[in-house]
This record gives structure tokens, sequence and C-alpha cells, in this order.
């Protein structure tokens, strides 16, 4: 009875609406019905009545005033009482109703933005603005109970849902578009509309979870013919997903821009494109233009970059904080990931935009360099190396390891970023046209567009990073991709050969994100050693494929010799990383390989000249082998010691030993025969030409360059220049005589050479002083003085300044000047010796070239503090070089010569000075203690497992008890150690570290007295 009163009351008061013409009038009996007691939960149908009627009150026509905006508020405050009720049964109303006031509010919004800040009615704007959040706020929930229960039978109900979302969409944009100039409302704004995102995002997933895609395609296929029959759910799934794709990424890119008040929109509105795009499954393709919202990501990744870099570029003389760093790279981590996301679900998009995303990544890790650089910019490097340059580097994993791709367009990739800078003329031009000057300033980095990319300046030392990174992070890459890049190693030499890069790549610190190890996190490294540790890595990767090692092998093999001295260094670290690291087999074919070649250069150009071919290939092969076992070292020495070419052996052996050749390396039987033949080919050599009073080879062809006459003599003095041979493996008393009449031979045929042939006899003297002086012990022979004399005449009638071929013998003089100091010297002005030792020491003291002044005062200060000559000051000329003033350079003083003697005395002082401190013995003693119980240990470990021994009760505690002794021996080093470190804090003037060790020492102190309370509990 009572229900039938209400609805009695209800068709009344509809009637009443209906007969009311006045809009006053209709709002209050409108109004009303929110009082309708407990109708929403009575009958469905009733309620689905009352929403009609309300559909029908909805005043559709453009706003006329006050009365017009309070009535559509009043019916959509009616409506919102019944959202809480079932809907099911009236949802198609609700839609219905949503989608008018959607519709009026778009339209009113079209015609009341423009004349905001006119003059217009406060009240009436405020209504429309309630309006606006009612109507949202209703769609929302709408698309909430949809999300609920989805419909999927009725046609014509979904394309009312599908024209129902379009709308919200498009209002929903517009209001957020607009909350600048709607301050009031546009926070509630921003809060509804990440409701209404996420509903939508939710409902689009729902359906397309329902949605029989394999159906879809298959009525694709066949154009559509069974569109007809049933509902094409799937259809209107496309489109609704593909708007609602559309207007969110309208929605993120308006968030971009709109600060940190929007970053909330920013993140749904994002992510729900994202996750869309993955449930599309390929069928979106058609809808939606992925590379179009690929490239806005990656152009907000630039933008950002570049309003952030100019603004910290133009304050540089405040130091950028690594929280503000932070601030700003993570909205633009947040972008690489979505772009990341986006190029793995859909690949052939990504791959067509490739230029575009390889540039992104490029102007990233050139900003990284550059950031690096500005030591108040230090923060920016390391959050650009944390946030930044990893997902950077992931975009470009995922365009190179697509297997859906076809091979040729993925290293298409690598053709483009890492092609080599053969056209120097192209350089130019690409790097005129982006700057004048052509340096890398920030404004040139983002000024490079995509055609300019492989020649471009301004971002080399960008390519050098991305491709060094890719080289580290090649464990994650595919084979073919590792083959790849295999092939392009030569790129990474054409790159650092550029002024600009080898010069940084020796000074320059940057930052390096280290995802394991103990040092994981954002590092500073060298660019050397980076370089480096990414081509090692590389290295193993290439190692477990057979191409891409061979490829790695034909690379080390090519560039050998190269001409570049960075370049040569790296070649040279690679060999040592693969003789060190790599097997048994792998070491003996490399070592071939190196004397192969080697005795190919040796037997085609055997010139020993610093910087030539053989010269550079025996140094790379000297320092490598000083990485492997002796046993490897002996095989290479008896494959260069071969008797079948004598003579070739010969100069490629020499090519060796002036490279600083391991003979120490070599096992002991073998280095002393290898010793014995270099001392006995010398004095065998010496002695022979020594007889004969002339060299016999002066007209002979041998003469083609100064290092292949007198082979021994070179062999033996670059031995003990590297200290390979020492004193005492060439005495022999018997030998002296005949050693200085052969330097008195080599000196008699240069004075007689002519032209270049004066050259020969220069090395070959500077060779055999280097010997003589090493020979101290015989340095009282009376044949030593006539040596000194012809020495004196030499140089007395060649002045070096006129012959440029005796002034490399000056370095050899000053060794062997120095070791005079060991010959008995009579001083007087009459005494021949002492007169020409004089004269020596005037011209060298008196040379001008830094490097042969530093040789010279080291000898004086050898020969004065060991001499038995008193008058040291007639050793000294009074216009010595280091007599003058550094800053004039005219006025020459007798004072600043001993200063720097002295200095250098001093030195040399400190230098013999090997006097333990009492620590020092301390910590000997324990380490002896140390080493005496690990040899304990290892005689212990070494157990014969043949026999198993009957282990008694005894005999266990016996073990016990010589364990706990042992404990108790290294507790008692230990708190000795702990001792020691309280001493020399006590006795330290630095605070600070007495307040940072303090108490990591006392905790250490804790523990170790809980571990002898253990013990002794025991």
């Amino acid at each position: 009875m009572e229900g039938e009163t209400k609805r009695n009351e209800l068709e009344s008061l509809i009637e009443a609406i209906k007969g009311s013409d006045v809009l006053e009038c209709r709002i209050s009996l409108i109004s009303q019905l929110e009082n309708v007691n407990d109708f929403n939960q009575s009958e469905s149908s009733f309620q689905a009545l009352l929403l009609e009627y309300l559909v029908e009150f909805w005043e559709d026509s453009t706003c006329l005033g006050m009365p017009q905006c309070m009535l559509n508020k009043t019916i959509l405050s009616v409506a919102s009482k019944y959202l809480e009720s079932d809907m099911h049964n009236c949802l198609r109303k609700f839609l219905v109703l949503g989608t008018k006031a959607i519709k009026w509010c778009e339209r009113h919004l079209e015609t009341t933005i423009p004349s905001i800040g006119e003059s217009q009615d406060e009240n009436c704007s405020s209504i429309f603005y309630q309006i606006i959040l009612n109507t949202l706020s209703l769609s929302s929930s709408v698309i909430i109970t949809l999300t609920r229960s989805p419909v999927f039978g009725e046609k014509e109900l979904v394309l009312i849902i599908e024209d129902f979302i379009l709308e919200l969409l498009n209002l929903t944009k517009t209001s957020v578009v607009e909350t600048k100039k709607i301050p009031s409302i546009s926070s509630e704004i921003v809060k509804l509309t990440q409701v209404i995102v996420d509903a939508v995002v939710k409902l689009c997933r729902t359906y397309c979870q329902a949605v029989k895609w394999d159906f879809y395609k298959m009525n694709a296929d066949r154009n559509k013919e069974m569109i007809e029959v049933g509902v094409d759910l799937a259809s209107h799934v496309v489109n609704i997903t593909a708007c609602t794709i559309k207007y969110l990424y309208e929605l993120g890119m308006f968030a971009a821009g709109g600060g940190g008040s929007l970053v909330t929109l920013l993140n749904v509105s994002w992510k729900g494109v994202v996750s869309l795009l993955q449930l599309g499954k390929g069928f979106l393709t058609e809808k939606v233009n992925v590379a179009d919202i690929i490239l806005n990501l990656v152009s907000l990744v630039i933008e950002s970059l570049r309003c952030a870099s100019e603004a910290w570029y133009m304050t540089l003389q405040d130091t950028l904080t690594g929280a503000e760093a932070k601030r700003i790279f993570l909205p633009i981590k947040f972008y690489l990931i979505n772009a990341v996301r986006i190029s793995s679900e859909y690949p052939y998009e990504a791959i067509d935009v490739y230029r575009e995303l390889t540039r992104c990544a490029l102007l990233i890790s050139s900003l990284g360099i550059s950031f690096s650089k500005e030591t108040k910019l230090r923060a920016a490097s390391e959050a650009l190396a944390e946030f930044v340059e990893p997902t950077s580097l992931l975009l470009l994993h995922t365009l190179l390891n697509t297997a859906n791709i076809n091979l040729e367009s993925r290293l298409q990739i690598l053709d483009w970023l890492l092609s080599n800078e053969n056209d120097s003329k192209s350089t130019v031009v690409v790097e005129n046209a982006d700057s004048s000057s052509g340096s890398t300033s920030l404004g040139s980095i983002f000024l490079v567009n995509c055609d300019d990319v492989p020649m471009a300046r301004a971002v080399l030392l960008g390519r050098l990073m991305l491709f060094l990174n890719l080289l580290k992070t090649s464990p994650v890459l595919r084979e073919e991709i590792v083959i790849g890049i295999s092939r392009k190693l030569d790129c990474l030499l054409h790159m650092i050969m550029h002024e600009e890069v080898y010069s940084l790549a020796l000074g320059l610190e940057i930052t390096v994100n280290c995802v394991v190890g103990p040092n994981s996190g954002v590092t500073w490294q060298p660019m050397f050693y980076f370089i480096l540790h990414s081509l090692k890595i590389f290295m193993i990767v290439a190692a477990s494929s057979g191409p891409a090692w061979m490829e790695v092998e034909f690379f080390l093999l090519r560039n050998i010799c190269h001409p570049h001295f960075l370049c040569l260094e790296i070649i040279t670290e690679m060999y040592c990383f693969l003789l060190r690291h790599g097997e048994t087999n792998m070491t003996s074919y490399i070592l071939d390989r190196l004397c192969s070649v080697l005795k190919f250069v040796a037997s085609s150009e055997p010139d020993l000249r610093p910087l030539d071919t053989l010269r550079k290939i025996s140094r790379l092969v000297c320092v490598s082998l000083s990485y492997v076992c002796p046993a490897a070292v002996d095989r290479f020495y008896k494959l260069v010691e071969s008797e079948d070419e004598p003579n070739l052996s010969q100069i490629l052996y020499l090519a060796l030993l002036i490279e600083g050749f391991p003979l120490e390396s070599l096992p002991d039987e073998s280095k002393m025969i290898a010793i014995r033949k270099l001392v006995t080919s010398f004095y065998h050599f010496a002695e022979n030409k020594a007889k004969e009073q002339e060299l016999g080879l002066i007209n002979s062809t041998e003469f083609c360059n100064s290092s292949s006459v007198g082979l021994p003599v070179h062999a033996l003095s670059s031995a003990l220049q590297c200290c390979q041979v020492k004193d005492s493996d060439i005495a022999g008393d018997k030998n002296m005589a005949h050693i200085v009449n052969f330097a008195v031979v080599v000196i008699h045929g240069y004075k007689s050479a002519i032209d270049l042939k004066k050259d020969i006899f220069a090395t070959l003297l500077s060779a055999t002083l280097v010997i003589i002086s090493n020979m101290r012990n015989f340095y009282g022979s009376a044949k030593m003085e006539r040596l000194i004399v012809e020495l004196h005449t030499l140089f007395m009638q060649c002045p070096t300044d006129a012959d440029g071929m005796l002034y490399q013998c000056k370095p050899s003089l000053a060794y062997f000047m120095a070791s005079l100091s060991h010959m008995e010297i009579a001083e007087g002005e009459g005494q021949t010796l002492c007169t020409a030792v004089w004269d020596l020491y005037h011209m060298l003291l008196r040379e001008r070239h830094w490097a042969i002044v530093h040789l010279v005062i080291v000898a004086f200060g050898y020969f004065a503090a060991r001499t038995s000559c008193t008058q040291l000051w007639r050793f000294v000329p009074h216009d010595a070089t280091l007599s003058f003033d550094t800053h004039t350079g005219t006025e020459a003083n007798e004072d600043r010569f001993m200063s720097e003697l002295k200095c250098v005395l001093e030195k040399e002082v400190a230098l013999c000075d090997v006097t333990p401190s009492k620590e020092q013995l301390h910590l000997l003693q324990e380490g002896i203690v140390l080493r005496k119980l690990g040899k304990v240990a290892c005689n212990n470990s070494k157990v014969s497992g043949s026999k198993q021994l009957e282990i008694d009760k005894n005999s266990v505690k016996n073990r016990k008890r010589k364990l706990l002794d042992r404990i108790c021996e290294g507790m008692e080093l230990l708190q000795s150690g702990v001792k020691v470190m309280n001493d020399a804090l006590a006795q330290s003037d630095a605070t600070d570290l007495k307040d940072t060790l303090s108490s990591h020492i006392l905790c250490l102190e804790d523990v170790i007295s809980h571990l002898v309370g253990s013990t002794n509990q025991v």
C-alpha cells in the first residue's frame, strides 16, 4: 500500500513537471524527485522511467542564463542519487543522460572559455563549473559500473557506450587543457580525470580480454563479410581502445608541459597509453600511429634535457645538487621507459624511426661527457649515468635484439651509427653547418640532426661512449649483433684518433654505472680505463662465437702496428688481456701468429729506428710476454732464436731486446744460456773488430740502417738498459782491453765516415758506452784513460751543435761519465785525463735540452757523491744550464746550480734510506708468524686419500687443542694489530681521520673480545 502511494506521488510529480513552462517552477519540482524515499530500491522499472524523464527534461539548447544552468544542475543532482543502486537495468538511460550532459558541457565550454575575464555572471559561471564536475563525477561512476559488469550482447548499447566514452574523453581532455583558465575547479578536474582515465583503461582491458581476436582477424581477412552477422564487438573494442589511446596520448603530451602540478596525470595517462598498446596485440596499428607516439616520447626526452642543460650552464657559478639533478631526470627516465615498452611491443614501428631513437641515445651520451667536463655539474653527470643512460641504452638494445625484425634492418642501425669517418670534407661541411667553430658546445649537441650524426664532431665523443656501452653490455646482445659489432671495431680506433677524443681519453674522468660487483652504483673512472674495460668484456663475449672471435683476431692483427700511439696502446692491452687469461692452446696460437708477423716484418723491413714497424710490433710482443708463464716465454724465445735463418733471428732478437724482452721470465737454465750467448757474442764481435782496427763494413750494403751493424753490441746494450742483464754477467778482465780498443775503433770510424754513415757509427758508439758504463769494476784499467782522451778529442773536434748525429750519444756519454767516480783521477792543470773529464762535463752541463739536462745532473750527482776528486768546482762551467735564472735565462749564478745539485743528492739519499720503523718491524714479525702458520696449514692439507685413518678420541682431542692454539695465536695477532692502529692514531694530528677510524676500531676490539671469550669457553 505504501509503495502504491509513492508511485502515485511520483507520477503526479512528473506530470506537474511536464506541465510547467516556467524554468524556476520546473527546477523546484525536479528537485523534489530527490526526496522520493527509497524509491530507487523498490522497483527498477520506475527507476528507469524516472531516468527517462530526466533525459527528457534536460535543457539541451545553448545556455540561456542562470535558470537553464540550475535546471541541468538539478537534473544531475537527482540522477546522482540513484548511482548507488543497481544500474544494470537502467544503464542505457544513464549513458544517454551522461552523453547529453557531456555534449552540453563541451558546447558551453567553447562559448564560455574565450570570454573568461570579461564581464559575466559569476554565479552562472560557478554553477556551470559545478555542472562540469557533476558530469565528470557521474560519468566516472558509469564507467566504473561498466567495468564491473561489461555489456557484450546488444549492438545498439555497444554503440551508445562507444559514443559515451569518446565524448567523455574529449570533455576530460578539454577540461584539463583549460584548467589554468578555471583555477577554482582545476584540482577537482585533475582528480576526476585520474579516476576517469583509470576506469576507461580498465574497461578497455576488460573488453580486450573478452574479444576473440582470431575471429576479428578472420573477418578482416574476408573484407568483413561476417560483420552483419551478430555484434562486431571486436571492431567497437578496437575503436574505443584506439580513441582512448589517442586522447590519453594528447593528455600525456599536455601534462608533460604542465609542470609539477600535473605529474600524477602525466603518470596515469602515459601508463594508460602503454597498457592499452600492449593489449592491442598488433590490431591497433591501422588505427593508431604508434611510431608518432614513440617519436613524441623521444622529443619530450630531448626537449627536457635541452631545457635543463641550458639552465644549468647559465648558472655554472652555483654547484648543482644531486637531489635537483635527480628531480629533473626522473621524468625523462619515465618517458624513456615508456618508449622502450612500446618499442618492444611494436618493433616494426620502432625500427622505422631508428634514427631518431638512436640520436636520442647519442645525445644523452654526449651530454654525459659534457657534464663530466664541468666540476660543478658532476651531480648532473652522476644522475644522468644512474637514471637516464641505462634506459637509453635499453632502448637501443630493444631495436638491436628484436628477433622479429630481419637482421639487415638491425645491422643498418650499427652501420648508420658507427660509420667510418673517411670523408673528411663531408665532416667539415656538416660541422660548419652545426657550428662555425666546430666545437662540441652544448648548443651544437642539440643542433645535430639525424642526417648529420655519422659525421658531426659535436657528438663524436657521444658516439664513442655509446659504442663503448654497447661493448660493455654485449653479454645481453644476440650473437648476430655481437658479430656485427665485432666488424665495427675499427670505427672505435677511427674515433679515438681524433685530436679532441684522444686528449680527453687520456685525462678525463667519466661516470660509469656499475651494476654488479663490490663498487656497484655510479663511480668515476678514467675514460681510458673504461675503454679498455669495455673491450675486455667484449672479447670475453666474442670468444663464445666463432665468427665474432675471428673478426676480433683480424682486428688485432690489422692494427698491430697502428700509427696512432693511443690506438696501439689499446691493441697492446687487448693482447695482454688475451694472453693473461687465455687457455694454453690459445696463448700458444696467438704467440705463434705474433712470431710469424715479426719474422715477416723483419725480413721485409729490417729497420730498427724508433716508431718503425718492427719496433712497434716488438714492443707489443714484449709487453704481452710479461703476462704469460715462463714456459710460454721460453717457447717464444726458441721460436725467435731459430737456427734456420740466423741473420733474421739476430735482427728479430735485437728488436725484442731493444723493447725490453723479458729475459727474467725465462726458466733459469734458458735465461743463463741466453745471457751467456749475449755476452759471448759481444766479446767475440768486439775482439775481432778491435784486432782488425776497423769495422770492415765501410762499403758494405749492410750500412742500410744504423742498427744492422754490430748486432751483438746493440743486443747487449739493450739488455743492460732494460736491466735484463746485470753487471756481474759481463765481468771479465781479459776482455776489457778488447772492448776499449773496439770503442776507439768506432770513434775513428766516425771521424772518417761521411754523410749517413756517421749515424751508424754514432749509434754503435752510444751502445758501446752503455756497456762500458756498466763495467764499473774495470774503470781503473789504464786502457780507460785512452778511451776518455779519444772521447774528449771527438766531442771537442765535432761540436754537437753542428753535428746532429753525434748529439744522440750524449745520454750514453752521461752514463759513462757518471761511472768515472770509480776511477782514480789525478787532479791538476797539466793532467791530460783530468782536463779531458773537465771539458766533457762542461760540455754536458751546458746542454739545454730538458731531458739531457736531467740525465746530466743526475749523472754528475752520482759522480760527485762517490769520486775521490776534491776540486769539484772545476767540473762545473760558469755557464752551466742550471745556473741561469729560470725567468730571464740571462743571469748565471753558481748558487742556483749548487741548489739543484743538492736536491738531486738529497733524493738519492732518500731513495737509499731503507731503515724500517718500529711499526714496520713489528708488522714484519707478525707476517713471518702468519707465513709459518700458512705453511703448517698447507702441509696439513696435503693428506693422502688412499688410506683411511682411524681417528680415536685422543686424536680428536689433540686436533681440537691444536686448533684452539692456532686460534689463540690468531687472536694475539689481531690484538697486536689493533694496538698498532691505536698507537698510530694517537700520534697522528689528523682529527678527521681519528673521528672516522676510532669508532671502527672500537667495534673491531669488541668483536675480538667476543671471539676471545668464545674461545675460552670451549
